[in-house]
């Protein structure tokens, strides 16, 4: 299957650079010049990957980017920007961009940069097909929720991020016992220390 990416970039000439390459590489591309339709394009569209400009007309790439993290949306971000001061890449990362690409940029890294987040968001995720907590019952293979038996209406993208929050729930809780562990283990080593 083929991914699609979607580049909002209002650089004539990256647009066509960065769509002739990605196509090149086998990628689907697509492309919007503003930030207004690069949001709408991006919320719409099932992408694997959006690579954002930072400084876009009509609405900011930080703008757009903080715009779809706030609706669930977990696309893969990278974002592209002339400025490269540490603080710029900062905002960009903490408003939910996965990975920060300072102008000039050779397309071979920004490439591979876009490869090693596509296996990342294309692991298998642990499959979680029914979860109970209380009288709240989620099957996600379904799609369906219930509260003491009676049906909860939930989107998809409700479900979706249940999903997220329920895996990241079960990696700190294992982060918490494997530190445990360690510590155990360093005192019975050092049970003087």
């Amino acid at each position: 299957m083929t991914q699609k990416i979607l580049v909002i970039e209002d650089d004539a000439a990256m647009c066509v650079a960065l769509r002739d390459g990605f196509t090149y590489e086998g990628y689907e591309v697509a492309v919007a010049k503003d930030g207004a339709s690069g949001l709408q394009m991006a919320s719409a569209g099932a992408w694997n990957l959006i690579v954002l400009d930072v400084m876009l007309p009509r609405l900011s790439g930080l703008d757009v980017c903080k715009k779809l993290r706030g609706d669930g949306n977990t696309t893969p971000i990278i974002m592209l920007t002339a400025r490269g001061q540490e603080i710029d890449k900062v905002v960009g990362l903490k408003i939910g961009a996965d990975d920060y690409v300072t102008k000039p940029f050779s397309f071979a890294e920004l490439t591979a940069r876009v490869e090693a987040l596509l296996r990342r968001a294309n692991k298998p995720n642990e499959a979680i097909e029914k979860y109970r907590f209380g009288d709240i019952a989620l099957d996600f293979a379904r799609q369906q929720a219930t509260k003491s038996g009676a049906p909860i209406e939930l989107s998809s993208r409700e479900f979706h991020l249940i999903a997220i929050l329920h895996r990241a729930a079960r990696r700190s809780h294992h982060q918490r016992k494997t530190a445990r562990r360690h510590l155990e283990l360093q005192r019975s080593l050092n049970p003087h220390g």
